[in-house]
Protein backbone atom coordinates (compact mmCIF):
# COMPACT_ATOMS: atom_id res chain seq x y z
CA UNK A 1 0.00 0.00 0.00
CA UNK A 2 1.53 3.33 -1.12
CA UNK A 3 0.74 6.66 0.58
CA UNK A 4 1.36 10.18 -0.70
CA UNK A 5 0.67 13.76 0.40
CA UNK A 6 -1.34 16.32 -1.53
CA UNK A 7 -1.53 19.65 0.25
CA UNK A 8 -2.36 18.87 3.89
CA UNK A 9 -4.19 15.60 3.13
CA UNK A 10 -2.83 12.06 2.98
CA UNK A 11 -4.09 9.71 0.26
CA UNK A 12 -3.71 5.97 -0.22
CA UNK A 13 -3.43 4.11 -3.51
CA UNK A 14 -5.24 1.05 -2.17
CA UNK A 15 -8.95 1.68 -2.91
CA UNK A 16 -10.24 -0.16 0.14
CA UNK A 17 -8.02 1.80 2.54
CA UNK A 18 -8.91 5.05 0.80
CA UNK A 19 -12.65 4.40 1.25
CA UNK A 20 -12.11 3.48 4.92
CA UNK A 21 -10.22 6.72 5.56
CA UNK A 22 -12.95 8.75 3.84
CA UNK A 23 -15.67 7.06 5.90
CA UNK A 24 -13.75 7.69 9.09
CA UNK A 25 -13.31 11.36 8.21
CA UNK A 26 -17.00 11.69 7.35
CA UNK A 27 -18.00 10.12 10.66
CA UNK A 28 -15.69 12.51 12.48
CA UNK A 29 -17.30 15.48 10.76
CA UNK A 30 -20.78 14.16 11.52
CA UNK A 31 -19.99 13.58 15.21
CA UNK A 32 -18.60 17.10 15.52
CA UNK A 33 -21.73 18.59 13.90
CA UNK A 34 -24.17 17.00 16.39
CA UNK A 35 -22.65 18.59 19.51
CA UNK A 36 -22.76 22.02 17.82
CA UNK A 37 -26.50 21.58 17.41
CA UNK A 38 -26.86 20.35 20.97
CA UNK A 39 -24.78 23.26 22.27
CA UNK A 40 -27.68 25.61 21.44
CA UNK A 41 -29.23 24.39 24.69
CA UNK A 42 -26.33 25.86 26.70
CA UNK A 43 -27.07 29.44 25.56
CA UNK A 44 -23.42 30.30 26.00
CA UNK A 45 -23.20 28.96 29.56
CA UNK A 46 -20.54 26.43 30.62
CA UNK A 47 -21.67 22.83 31.04
CA UNK A 48 -21.43 22.99 34.84
CA UNK A 49 -23.90 25.90 34.82
CA UNK A 50 -26.19 24.78 32.01
CA UNK A 51 -29.78 26.18 32.06
CA UNK A 52 -31.17 23.01 33.64
CA UNK A 53 -29.14 23.37 36.85
CA UNK A 54 -31.58 24.57 39.53
CA UNK A 55 -30.00 23.12 42.67
CA UNK A 56 -28.46 25.33 45.31
CA UNK A 57 -25.34 24.85 47.36
CA UNK A 58 -25.71 24.43 51.12
CA UNK A 59 -28.27 27.03 52.25
CA UNK A 60 -27.74 29.30 55.23
CA UNK A 61 -30.42 31.31 57.00
CA UNK A 62 -30.21 35.07 56.40
CA UNK A 63 -28.00 36.60 59.06
CA UNK A 64 -30.80 38.83 60.44
CA UNK A 65 -33.25 35.90 60.62
CA UNK A 66 -30.77 33.60 62.36
CA UNK A 67 -29.82 36.27 64.87
CA UNK A 68 -33.45 37.11 65.63
CA UNK A 69 -34.38 33.43 66.07
CA UNK A 70 -31.48 32.82 68.46
CA UNK A 71 -32.42 35.91 70.46
CA UNK A 72 -36.11 34.89 70.73
CA UNK A 73 -35.25 31.32 71.79
CA UNK A 74 -32.67 32.50 74.31
CA UNK A 75 -35.04 34.95 75.98
CA UNK A 76 -37.86 32.38 76.08
CA UNK A 77 -35.71 29.78 77.89
CA UNK A 78 -37.68 26.77 76.68
CA UNK A 79 -36.88 23.64 78.68
CA UNK A 80 -35.43 20.60 76.83
CA UNK A 81 -35.61 22.57 73.58
CA UNK A 82 -33.22 20.40 71.54
CA UNK A 83 -34.90 17.15 72.57
CA UNK A 84 -38.41 18.50 71.95
CA UNK A 85 -37.37 19.93 68.58
CA UNK A 86 -36.04 16.53 67.50
CA UNK A 87 -39.25 14.79 68.60
CA UNK A 88 -41.41 17.35 66.76
CA UNK A 89 -39.40 16.92 63.54
CA UNK A 90 -39.84 13.14 63.69
CA UNK A 91 -43.55 13.51 64.44
CA UNK A 92 -44.18 15.91 61.53
CA UNK A 93 -42.25 13.69 59.12
CA UNK A 94 -44.17 10.53 60.06
CA UNK A 95 -47.55 12.28 60.16
CA UNK A 96 -50.17 11.02 57.69
CA UNK A 97 -53.42 12.33 56.28
CA UNK A 98 -56.58 11.55 58.20
CA UNK A 99 -58.65 8.79 56.60
CA UNK A 100 -61.69 10.09 54.72
CA UNK A 101 -65.22 9.15 55.87
CA UNK A 102 -65.91 7.40 52.55
CA UNK A 103 -62.77 5.28 52.92
CA UNK A 104 -63.74 4.41 56.48
CA UNK A 105 -67.18 3.26 55.36
CA UNK A 106 -65.69 1.09 52.59
CA UNK A 107 -63.28 -0.47 55.07
CA UNK A 108 -66.12 -1.17 57.53
CA UNK A 109 -68.21 -2.89 54.81
CA UNK A 110 -65.33 -5.16 53.83
CA UNK A 111 -64.67 -6.10 57.45
CA UNK A 112 -68.36 -6.83 58.02
CA UNK A 113 -68.45 -9.20 55.05
CA UNK A 114 -65.27 -10.91 56.20
CA UNK A 115 -66.51 -11.46 59.77
CA UNK A 116 -69.93 -12.60 58.57
CA UNK A 117 -68.35 -15.31 56.42
CA UNK A 118 -66.24 -16.45 59.36
CA UNK A 119 -69.30 -16.68 61.62
CA UNK A 120 -71.24 -18.67 59.03
CA UNK A 121 -68.40 -21.16 58.70
CA UNK A 122 -68.45 -21.73 62.47
CA UNK A 123 -72.23 -21.72 62.98
CA UNK A 124 -73.60 -23.44 59.90
CA UNK A 125 -77.02 -24.55 61.22
CA UNK A 126 -77.73 -22.61 64.39
CA UNK A 127 -79.63 -19.34 64.28
CA UNK A 128 -77.75 -16.72 66.26
CA UNK A 129 -79.84 -13.68 67.17
CA UNK A 130 -76.82 -11.82 68.58
CA UNK A 131 -74.82 -12.22 65.38
CA UNK A 132 -75.35 -8.65 64.13
CA UNK A 133 -74.31 -7.07 67.43
CA UNK A 134 -71.24 -9.29 67.71
CA UNK A 135 -70.08 -8.47 64.18
CA UNK A 136 -70.59 -4.73 64.71
CA UNK A 137 -68.48 -4.91 67.85
CA UNK A 138 -65.69 -6.75 66.02
CA UNK A 139 -65.78 -4.25 63.14
CA UNK A 140 -65.49 -1.26 65.50
CA UNK A 141 -62.68 -2.91 67.41
CA UNK A 142 -60.74 -3.66 64.21
CA UNK A 143 -61.24 -0.13 62.88
CA UNK A 144 -59.88 1.36 66.11
CA UNK A 145 -56.87 -0.94 65.97
CA UNK A 146 -55.92 -0.46 62.30
CA UNK A 147 -57.03 3.10 61.47
CA UNK A 148 -54.50 5.92 61.71
CA UNK A 149 -55.63 8.48 64.28
CA UNK A 150 -54.37 11.92 63.34
CA UNK A 151 -53.46 14.13 66.27
CA UNK A 152 -54.33 17.79 65.68
CA UNK A 153 -51.68 20.37 66.57
CA UNK A 154 -52.45 23.72 68.12
CA UNK A 155 -49.57 26.10 67.51
CA UNK A 156 -49.53 28.24 70.64
CA UNK A 157 -46.46 30.24 71.72
CA UNK A 158 -44.71 27.26 73.36
CA UNK A 159 -45.15 24.91 70.40
CA UNK A 160 -44.28 27.74 68.03
CA UNK A 161 -40.89 28.14 69.71
CA UNK A 162 -40.19 24.41 69.47
CA UNK A 163 -41.26 24.51 65.81
CA UNK A 164 -38.84 27.39 65.25
CA UNK A 165 -35.95 25.33 66.58
CA UNK A 166 -37.03 22.25 64.63
CA UNK A 167 -38.16 23.55 61.23
CA UNK A 168 -37.09 27.15 60.59
CA UNK A 169 -33.87 26.33 58.71
CA UNK A 170 -35.15 23.24 56.87
CA UNK A 171 -38.38 24.92 55.80
CA UNK A 172 -36.49 27.98 54.55
CA UNK A 173 -34.09 25.79 52.54
CA UNK A 174 -36.91 23.84 50.83
CA UNK A 175 -38.87 26.97 49.88
CA UNK A 176 -35.75 28.78 48.66
CA UNK A 177 -34.84 25.80 46.46
CA UNK A 178 -38.34 25.72 44.91
CA UNK A 179 -38.43 29.48 44.31
CA UNK A 180 -34.90 29.47 42.88
CA UNK A 181 -36.18 27.42 39.96
CA UNK A 182 -38.52 30.27 39.00
CA UNK A 183 -35.68 32.77 39.41
CA UNK A 184 -33.34 30.67 37.24
CA UNK A 185 -35.73 29.64 34.48
CA UNK A 186 -37.83 32.83 34.28
CA UNK A 187 -35.41 35.72 34.84
CA UNK A 188 -37.97 38.20 33.47
CA UNK A 189 -40.40 37.42 36.31
CA UNK A 190 -40.42 40.39 38.69
CA UNK A 191 -43.06 39.87 41.41
CA UNK A 192 -44.65 42.82 43.16
CA UNK A 193 -46.94 41.01 45.63
CA UNK A 194 -46.78 37.78 47.65
CA UNK A 195 -49.48 35.72 49.39
CA UNK A 196 -48.24 33.14 51.89
CA UNK A 197 -50.92 30.73 53.12
CA UNK A 198 -50.08 28.94 56.37
CA UNK A 199 -47.20 31.38 56.79
CA UNK A 200 -46.10 30.09 60.21
CA UNK A 201 -42.79 31.74 61.07
CA UNK A 202 -42.63 33.64 57.77
CA UNK A 203 -39.99 31.48 56.06
CA UNK A 204 -41.63 32.01 52.65
CA UNK A 205 -41.46 35.77 53.13
CA UNK A 206 -37.75 35.56 53.95
CA UNK A 207 -37.01 33.21 51.03
CA UNK A 208 -38.93 35.43 48.58
CA UNK A 209 -37.18 38.52 49.90
CA UNK A 210 -33.81 36.81 49.39
CA UNK A 211 -34.55 36.35 45.67
CA UNK A 212 -36.79 39.33 44.81
CA UNK A 213 -36.31 41.81 47.65
CA UNK A 214 -35.89 44.73 45.24
CA UNK A 215 -39.25 44.22 43.52
CA UNK A 216 -41.58 42.81 46.19
CA UNK A 217 -43.58 45.60 47.82
CA UNK A 218 -46.41 43.67 49.51
CA UNK A 219 -46.27 40.51 51.61
CA UNK A 220 -49.55 39.08 52.93
CA UNK A 221 -49.04 36.28 55.47
CA UNK A 222 -52.09 34.20 56.42
CA UNK A 223 -51.99 31.88 59.44
CA UNK A 224 -54.84 30.85 61.72
CA UNK A 225 -52.55 30.92 64.78
CA UNK A 226 -52.22 34.38 66.28
CA UNK A 227 -49.24 33.20 68.35
CA UNK A 228 -47.35 32.12 65.22
CA UNK A 229 -48.05 35.49 63.60
CA UNK A 230 -46.62 37.20 66.68
CA UNK A 231 -43.45 35.07 66.52
CA UNK A 232 -43.09 35.80 62.79
CA UNK A 233 -43.33 39.55 63.50
CA UNK A 234 -40.64 39.22 66.19
CA UNK A 235 -38.32 37.53 63.67
CA UNK A 236 -38.90 40.35 61.18
CA UNK A 237 -38.13 43.06 63.70
CA UNK A 238 -35.23 41.46 65.53
CA UNK A 239 -33.56 43.98 67.77
CA UNK A 240 -34.99 46.89 65.75
CA UNK A 241 -38.52 47.04 67.13
CA UNK A 242 -39.61 50.00 64.98
CA UNK A 243 -37.60 49.11 61.88
CA UNK A 244 -38.36 45.58 60.53
CA UNK A 245 -35.88 43.97 58.15
CA UNK A 246 -38.65 43.37 55.58
CA UNK A 247 -41.25 46.12 55.28
CA UNK A 248 -44.85 46.02 54.01
CA UNK A 249 -45.55 42.63 55.64
CA UNK A 250 -49.17 42.20 56.69
CA UNK A 251 -50.40 39.37 58.92
CA UNK A 252 -53.92 37.96 58.79
CA UNK A 253 -55.71 34.94 60.20
CA UNK A 254 -57.99 34.50 57.17
CA UNK A 255 -57.56 34.64 53.41
CA UNK A 256 -58.60 37.89 51.65
CA UNK A 257 -62.32 37.77 50.86
CA UNK A 258 -62.40 39.40 47.42
CA UNK A 259 -62.20 36.74 44.67
CA UNK A 260 -60.68 39.18 42.16
CA UNK A 261 -57.65 40.20 44.27
CA UNK A 262 -54.59 38.41 42.86
CA UNK A 263 -50.94 38.16 43.86
CA UNK A 264 -47.95 37.67 41.56
CA UNK A 265 -46.62 34.86 43.76
CA UNK A 266 -48.77 32.57 45.93
CA UNK A 267 -47.08 30.06 48.26
CA UNK A 268 -48.36 27.36 50.61
CA UNK A 269 -45.49 25.55 52.34
CA UNK A 270 -46.15 22.60 54.67
CA UNK A 271 -49.70 23.88 55.22
CA UNK A 272 -51.98 21.75 52.99
CA UNK A 273 -51.00 18.70 55.06
CA UNK A 274 -52.30 20.50 58.17
CA UNK A 275 -55.84 20.49 56.73
CA UNK A 276 -57.88 17.55 57.97
CA UNK A 277 -60.08 16.51 55.02
CA UNK A 278 -59.82 16.35 51.25
CA UNK A 279 -62.69 18.83 50.86
CA UNK A 280 -60.85 21.37 53.00
CA UNK A 281 -57.69 20.96 50.93
CA UNK A 282 -59.52 21.28 47.62
CA UNK A 283 -61.37 24.43 48.74
CA UNK A 284 -58.09 26.04 49.79
CA UNK A 285 -56.37 24.96 46.55
CA UNK A 286 -59.12 26.51 44.42
CA UNK A 287 -58.96 29.72 46.46
CA UNK A 288 -55.18 29.95 46.16
CA UNK A 289 -55.31 29.31 42.42
CA UNK A 290 -57.93 32.04 41.91
CA UNK A 291 -55.61 34.44 43.75
CA UNK A 292 -52.60 33.49 41.61
CA UNK A 293 -51.55 35.98 38.96
CA UNK A 294 -48.32 34.30 37.85
CA UNK A 295 -47.03 31.38 39.96
CA UNK A 296 -48.54 29.08 42.57
CA UNK A 297 -45.89 27.28 44.65
CA UNK A 298 -46.77 24.34 46.93
CA UNK A 299 -44.20 22.62 49.17
CA UNK A 300 -44.69 19.57 51.42
CA UNK A 301 -42.63 16.91 53.18
CA UNK A 302 -40.99 14.46 50.79
CA UNK A 303 -43.14 11.55 51.99
CA UNK A 304 -45.79 9.51 50.19
CA UNK A 305 -48.54 11.57 51.77
CA UNK A 306 -46.81 14.85 50.99
CA UNK A 307 -46.33 13.88 47.34
CA UNK A 308 -49.92 12.62 46.99
CA UNK A 309 -51.32 15.85 48.45
CA UNK A 310 -49.45 17.80 45.79
CA UNK A 311 -50.67 15.47 43.04
CA UNK A 312 -54.24 16.00 44.24
CA UNK A 313 -53.68 19.73 43.82
CA UNK A 314 -52.03 19.28 40.43
CA UNK A 315 -54.79 17.12 38.99
CA UNK A 316 -57.65 19.21 40.29
CA UNK A 317 -56.18 22.48 38.96
CA UNK A 318 -55.31 21.04 35.54
CA UNK A 319 -58.57 19.15 35.00
CA UNK A 320 -61.30 21.26 36.57
CA UNK A 321 -62.57 24.54 35.19
CA UNK A 322 -62.66 27.47 37.57
CA UNK A 323 -66.06 28.39 38.89
CA UNK A 324 -65.29 32.11 38.60
CA UNK A 325 -64.20 33.02 35.08
CA UNK A 326 -62.38 36.24 35.94
CA UNK A 327 -59.04 34.90 34.67
CA UNK A 328 -59.18 32.80 31.51
CA UNK A 329 -55.46 31.99 31.38
CA UNK A 330 -55.01 28.25 31.60
CA UNK A 331 -52.79 26.52 34.20
CA UNK A 332 -49.45 25.26 32.95
CA UNK A 333 -47.05 22.88 34.71
CA UNK A 334 -43.76 24.60 35.49
CA UNK A 335 -41.96 22.28 37.93
CA UNK A 336 -41.00 19.64 38.78
CA UNK A 337 -43.19 17.81 36.23
CA UNK A 338 -42.12 18.12 32.60
CA UNK A 339 -45.58 17.10 31.37
CA UNK A 340 -49.26 17.27 32.30
CA UNK A 341 -49.89 13.52 32.15
CA UNK A 342 -50.64 11.32 35.20
CA UNK A 343 -47.69 11.06 37.59
CA UNK A 344 -45.80 7.87 36.64
CA UNK A 345 -44.57 7.45 40.22
CA UNK A 346 -48.17 7.02 41.43
CA UNK A 347 -48.90 4.46 38.71
CA UNK A 348 -45.79 2.38 39.30
CA UNK A 349 -45.91 -0.18 42.12
CA UNK A 350 -44.73 0.05 44.79
CA UNK A 351 -45.50 3.78 45.01
CA UNK A 352 -42.37 5.84 45.69
CA UNK A 353 -42.72 9.57 46.41
CA UNK A 354 -41.30 12.10 43.98
CA UNK A 355 -39.05 14.11 46.27
CA UNK A 356 -35.88 16.15 46.20
CA UNK A 357 -33.14 17.16 48.63
CA UNK A 358 -31.48 20.36 49.73
CA UNK A 359 -28.53 20.71 52.09
CA UNK A 360 -28.66 23.46 54.71
CA UNK A 361 -27.05 24.59 57.94
CA UNK A 362 -29.31 24.15 60.95
CA UNK A 363 -30.19 26.85 63.42
CA UNK A 364 -27.26 26.77 65.91
CA UNK A 365 -28.92 25.88 69.20
CA UNK A 366 -25.50 24.96 70.59
CA UNK A 367 -21.99 26.01 69.62
CA UNK A 368 -21.96 23.72 66.61
CA UNK A 369 -23.94 24.34 63.42
CA UNK A 370 -24.76 21.07 61.68
CA UNK A 371 -25.02 20.52 57.94
CA UNK A 372 -28.31 18.71 57.36
CA UNK A 373 -30.43 17.56 54.45
CA UNK A 374 -34.05 18.52 53.83
CA UNK A 375 -36.13 16.07 51.77
CA UNK A 376 -39.20 17.71 50.28
CA UNK A 377 -41.73 17.58 47.44
CA UNK A 378 -42.86 20.66 45.58
CA UNK A 379 -45.18 21.80 42.80
CA UNK A 380 -45.12 25.00 40.73
CA UNK A 381 -48.02 25.88 38.42
CA UNK A 382 -48.04 29.01 36.28
CA UNK A 383 -50.72 30.92 34.47
CA UNK A 384 -50.16 31.10 30.73
CA UNK A 385 -52.14 33.21 28.27
CA UNK A 386 -51.22 30.74 25.54
CA UNK A 387 -49.25 27.58 25.01
CA UNK A 388 -45.64 28.45 25.80
CA UNK A 389 -43.37 26.57 23.46
CA UNK A 390 -40.49 26.14 25.89
CA UNK A 391 -39.45 22.98 24.10
CA UNK A 392 -36.87 23.32 21.37
CA UNK A 393 -37.29 21.52 18.11
CA UNK A 394 -34.11 19.62 18.98
CA UNK A 395 -34.76 18.48 22.57
CA UNK A 396 -37.24 17.90 25.39
CA UNK A 397 -36.58 18.64 29.03
CA UNK A 398 -36.45 15.76 31.50
CA UNK A 399 -36.23 15.86 35.30
CA UNK A 400 -33.59 13.96 37.26
CA UNK A 401 -35.64 12.24 39.98
CA UNK A 402 -32.90 10.34 41.81
CA UNK A 403 -29.25 10.61 42.72
CA UNK A 404 -26.97 10.83 39.68
CA UNK A 405 -24.27 8.14 39.57
CA UNK A 406 -21.13 9.27 37.74
CA UNK A 407 -19.14 6.33 36.38
CA UNK A 408 -16.07 6.10 34.12
CA UNK A 409 -17.18 7.18 30.62
CA UNK A 410 -20.91 7.14 31.46
CA UNK A 411 -23.47 8.72 33.81
CA UNK A 412 -26.42 6.75 35.19
CA UNK A 413 -29.56 8.89 35.34
CA UNK A 414 -33.14 8.24 36.37
CA UNK A 415 -35.43 10.60 34.46
CA UNK A 416 -39.05 11.67 34.31
CA UNK A 417 -39.56 12.35 30.61
CA UNK A 418 -41.82 14.70 28.69
CA UNK A 419 -43.91 11.75 27.47
CA UNK A 420 -44.93 10.94 31.06
CA UNK A 421 -42.66 7.92 31.43
CA UNK A 422 -39.83 7.06 33.81
CA UNK A 423 -36.56 6.16 32.15
CA UNK A 424 -33.20 4.93 33.39
CA UNK A 425 -30.47 6.02 31.04
CA UNK A 426 -26.72 5.56 30.80
CA UNK A 427 -25.53 8.79 29.17
CA UNK A 428 -22.31 8.47 27.17
CA UNK A 429 -20.44 10.92 24.98
CA UNK A 430 -20.41 8.48 22.05
CA UNK A 431 -24.16 7.82 21.94
CA UNK A 432 -25.59 11.09 23.27
CA UNK A 433 -23.02 13.67 22.27
CA UNK A 434 -20.33 15.42 24.26
CA UNK A 435 -22.60 18.27 25.36
CA UNK A 436 -25.34 16.11 26.86
CA UNK A 437 -22.74 13.89 28.51
CA UNK A 438 -20.97 16.83 30.14
CA UNK A 439 -24.31 18.36 31.19
CA UNK A 440 -25.26 15.04 32.81
CA UNK A 441 -21.98 14.89 34.73
CA UNK A 442 -22.58 18.44 35.98
CA UNK A 443 -26.20 17.80 37.02
CA UNK A 444 -27.67 16.44 40.21
CA UNK A 445 -30.91 15.14 41.67
CA UNK A 446 -33.67 17.65 40.88
CA UNK A 447 -32.01 19.36 37.93
CA UNK A 448 -33.37 19.40 34.38
CA UNK A 449 -31.53 17.56 31.61
CA UNK A 450 -32.09 17.91 27.85
CA UNK A 451 -33.13 14.78 25.98
CA UNK A 452 -32.21 15.27 22.34
CA UNK A 453 -34.70 13.92 19.81
CA UNK A 454 -31.95 12.35 17.75
CA UNK A 455 -31.40 9.88 20.58
CA UNK A 456 -35.01 8.74 20.89
CA UNK A 457 -34.37 5.57 18.93
CA UNK A 458 -31.30 4.62 20.97
CA UNK A 459 -33.18 2.14 23.12
CA UNK A 460 -30.15 0.06 23.89
CA UNK A 461 -29.01 2.77 26.33
CA UNK A 462 -31.81 1.92 28.73
CA UNK A 463 -30.93 -0.14 31.78
CA UNK A 464 -33.38 -2.67 33.06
Amino acid sequence: MNMYLLGSRMYVKCSRCYVALCLKEAQRCQSSAAPLEQADFLKGAPHRKHPGVTNLKTVRLPEQLQGAAQSVLKSAEVKSLTERAHKLSSFLWSRKRAIESSQLREKAILLEKKFLEQERDIHTDAIDHKLEARISKRVLSELRRTTYHRTPLRYDEDLGLVYMAARLAGGYAAVLRALNEIKKRDPLFVPYSLLDFGSGLGTCTWASHTLWGDSLKEYVCVDSSGDMNTLAEQLLRGSEVDNPVIKQVYFRQFLPVSPTVQFDLVIAAFSLSELTTLDERLNVIFTLWRKTNSYLVLVENGTKDGHQILMEARDIILKREEEVKHDLRRPSMFAPCTHELPCPKLIKQPVVPCNFTQFYYSLPLTRHQERQQEKFSYLIISRSAEEKAQKSEHWDMTRLIAQVHRRPRHVQCQLCCANGELKQLAVTARRHGKDMYRCARSSDWGDLLPMFHAEDDTNNDEMQ
